[in-house]
């Protein structure tokens, strides 16, 4: 049985990359410390998760996901999805309203074991389990990930990035706000992110936190929006690379 590890999301943060924000981003690898590299050591972007507490209540799909639409009639494979019995229903009147799109992206998430970018983020595989069980809050996780690129912890690099999966829907405004927040935690610091990049699946937040100002909170921030189509993309290309 495969075992899970971070290489999924972190081909999948290069391929958003790559291809809502062009080439410049085209040559990145996957390595370590930080997870993608450019070769020249002119960018290193550090890729992790955040998810409030309040979000692992509501999903305690975490224990319970179902790699299903609401009404979905199918069986549980064990050991690759759990299917909550309380938004499971078996009705043939059920099967029929379930469109062959998201049958075929079902049938990805139980044959994959991930399911990030299928089917709105609503599931998880239960090879990605544990990259969420993990995950800290988002301010949490900024802090934690800002004394680490101070101390040295990823090397010399010309630009860092901050690359932040997302389980919570952010509003521009709490994007805006995350951004200052990281912008003044890391004000004083001689080693510190230029980019942070908050990906939720249909959106990707580019914070530039170069260009914070505290005294007037002038802001670049650049709002992409992202396509069920390109998802699916997504999905299929780190789900590729992963396994080759």
């Amino acid at each position: 049985m495969r075992k899970f590890d971070t290489c999924f999301f972190e081909r999948y943060a290069q391929i958003t990359l790559e291809t809502v924000l062009g080439d410049e981003y085209a040559d990145l690898v996957n390595e370590d410390r930080p997870d993608l590299q450019k070769p020249d050591k002119s960018l290193g972007i550090e890729v992790t998760r955040a998810m409030e507490p309040k979000k692992e209540a509501a999903l305690t799909m975490l224990k319970e996901m179902a790699g299903f639409p609401d009404g979905l009639p199918g069986k549980a494979v064990e050991g690759d999805i759990a299917i909550s019995t309380e938004k499971t229903n078996c009705h043939a009147d059920h099967e029929d309203s379930i469109s062959a799109t998201d049958r075929e992206e079902i049938r990805q998430i139980l044959g994959s074991g991930y399911g990030y970018g299928l089917q709105g983020g609503r599931y998880v595989g239960h090879l990605e389990y544990e990259y969420w069980s993990l995950a800290l809050p988002l301010r949490r996780i900024i802090e934690s990930k800002i004394r680490k690129v101070a101390s040295g912890f990823y090397g010399e690099f010309s630009e860092y990035g901050l690359y932040i999966f997302t389980k919570d829907d952010l509003t521009h405004e709490e994007a805006v706000m995350t951004m200052e927040y990281a912008s003044e935690l890391q004000r004083h610091l001689d080693v510190k992110y230029s980019k942070m990049y908050l990906s939720q699946i249909d959106r990707l937040y580019v914070c530039d936190l170069a260009s914070v100002k505290r005294t007037d909170h002038s802001t670049t921030l650049t709002t992409y929006d992202i396509s069920r189509e390109q998802c699916k993309e997504f999905f299929i290309k780190a789900l590729i690379d992963h396994e080759i």
